[in-house]
């Protein structure tokens, strides 16, 4: 495609926007957020309680915390602690590791520069990023997007775990971690079926890099956190955690939990899932996220085209389809759109209806997968899937 004129920046009003942008940073102004930091006067005492068997459950989270927005108010619910130490309570201004849902933040970037015409859904590794092993060529922005790019999966890498196991704290060079897995072909033929990769949304940040010149933790600030009003989110390259925090805790009985918040360097996961924010602010992002905001319609209609029983990691509520850095779970109320992460020490699901009115945060305090701990995460679906029915109520 044709290099846009030097003058132009990414950073300026995008094409084909489907709303005032004044209108939608009030529709997301902190006056709504801090709403959605104040528990309602009717709280659910079913959920609660589901909530606090989810904390009592063994192996479960020492904390978690959900934020529900209705699209006029928001309502807190928790259980546990945020920290074993203090036993302070899970607070909606904490911060946490989003995990695997930092993967919508480098699909909100690439999208919003299909929108500007810096990238195209079908633009190829081979013509934007070329110094990449060739044979990885025809992979497209799509593909990554949804996973069908058949890369192989650094963070599966033996001489990556290597040396993550050497020293967790470890300063990687975020922009070669796709070097691990270099001399690697593909795992099968572009678009041809889904299985989920890290590598994919490191390609993404990069081919956004290489459209604009500009680095990628520039573009989330402009192109998503400042758009959407995001002050307390941001990618970090060390291992040190924003205070106050959401403890993340290693829970393997009969062993005591064991603190893991600052164990890893997110220089480790960078754009596949090295993010930090809060509650609060994840509930903005997904809101404007899952409902458009960021991008005109054209590219929201790509955005959605599903790929049916392709599930995030972990799989969220109900059935999940995959669409381009987004997921659909439809479960036995309705439909919401979201993405799910797990990491050491903290499990995610943020989800939002199509229209991005109503909202769901859902944070516990370990990590919950389908091979850690597959009983567990069945019963997290389905509190998840109750809380997505009181949503949609």
């Amino acid at each position: 495609m044709p290099t846009p004129p030097r003058r132009r920046t990414p950073f300026g009003p995008r094409i084909g926007a489907v709303c005032v942008f004044a209108a939608c940073l009030a529709l997301l102004s902190p006056v709504g957020a801090e709403a959605a930091a104040r528990p309602g006067p009717h709280p659910d005492h079913t959920l609660q309680q589901q909530l606090e068997e989810l904390v009592r459950a063994p192996g479960g989270p020492p904390g978690v915390i959900a934020v529900l927005h209705d699209g006029r108010r928001g309502r807190v619910l928790r259980a546990g602690v945020a920290d074993l130490e203090s036993r302070r309570r899970p607070d909606p201004y904490d911060h946490m590791r989003i995990a695997s849902a930092a993967k919508a933040f480098s699909g909100a970037v690439a999208l919003s520069l299909v929108d500007r015409r810096y990238l195209r859904l079908d633009d190829t590794l081979r013509e934007r990023l070329p110094r990449l092993p060739r044979a990885w060529g025809s992979v497209t922005l799509r593909q990554l997007l949804n996973h069908t790019s058949g890369l192989p999966d650094f963070a599966q890498a033996p001489a990556f775990q290597a040396t993550l196991r050497a020293n967790p704290r470890h300063r990687f060079d975020s922009r070669r971690l796709l070097d691990y897995v270099a001399d690697r072909p593909l795992l099968f033929r572009p678009g041809s079926r889904y299985q989920y990769s890290n590598s994919d949304n490191i390609a993404v940040a990069l081919m956004a890099e290489a459209a604009t010149g500009v680095r990628y933790e520039r573009l989330l600030e402009q192109l998503v956190y400042r758009p959407l009003g995001l002050t307390r989110t941001s990618l970090p390259q060390g291992y040190r955690m924003p205070r106050p925090y959401l403890h993340g805790y290693d829970v393997s009985p009969p062993a005591p939990p064991e603190d893991v918040s600052e164990v890893l360097s997110m220089s480790a996961v960078w754009a596949s899932g090295g993010i930090v924010s809060t509650p609060v602010d994840m509930t903005r992002f997904i809101r404007g996220y899952a409902g458009g905001r960021l991008y005109g319609r054209a590219v929201v209609r790509e955005q959605r085209r599903w790929i049916p029983g392709a599930a995030s990691e972990p799989a969220g509520p109900g059935r999940n389809a995959a669409g381009l850095a987004i997921f659909r779970y439809t479960t036995r109320c309705g439909v919401v759109l979201g993405h799910t992460g797990n990491t050491l020490g903290y499990t995610q699901l943020i989800a939002a209806t199509p229209d991005g009115r109503r909202s769901l945060t859902f944070s516990v305090t370990t990590q919950i997968n389908q091979a850690l701990k597959p009983a567990l995460l069945q019963r997290m679906r389905v509190v998840q899937e109750n809380f997505v029915c009181a949503l949609l109520r």
